[in-house]
């Protein structure tokens, strides 16, 4: 029976932040490749019952992206710019189009840990409290683990 690894989640009781953590069987370039490959990305990004489509996607800094989430016939668009993109993180801004004044600034780093194992780290800055608790109550958390458990699942099948 495969082990289930959960990420933690963390919100910082001074700053309108949330941490993540997930240790990968994958390394940083992998990791790197799932997070800037749109061909990749749209394998693993998300809950198990959206499919996403990328409307564009240009992984470099300066860059920007945007992908639609589907359920049925429910859509849910995303879009950001990449401010930097480089082997050991990636910044980015983040914004559900649903609700377009709740931009975050993302960035995220991967921790190699040997023997071709990864900690991601991501951190999401939001510009309230209130923000960084709507994000949180939104379910987030089931996107986040099936996402990173289907990321898992590529990386362990060597297809990225």
């Amino acid at each position: 029976m495969n082990k289930i690894v959960e990420t933690t989640i963390e919100a910082d009781p001074k700053l309108p932040i949330i941490r993540l953590t997930r240790d990968f069987a994958a390394t940083p370039a992998q990791l790197l490749r799932a997070h800037t490959d749109p061909e990749i990305f749209v394998q693993w990004s998300g809950p198990d019952s959206l499919t996403n489509t990328i409307d564009y996607w240009d992984a470099r800094t300066g860059g920007s992206w945007r992908y639609v989430a589907r359920r049925g016939d429910e859509e849910y668009a995303f879009r950001g710019t990449f401010h930097e993109v480089g082997p050991e993180r990636i910044v980015q801004t983040f914004t559900f189009e649903g609700r377009p004044e709740g931009v975050a600034l993302e960035t995220l780093w991967f921790e190699d840990l040997g023997d071709g194992r990864t900690r991601l780290h991501a951190q999401s800055l939001v510009d309230s409290f209130e923000g960084r608790d709507a994000w949180l109550q939104s379910g987030m958390e089931v996107g986040v683990n099936e996402g990173y458990a289907k990321l898992e699942r590529l990386a362990t099948e060597h297809k990225i």
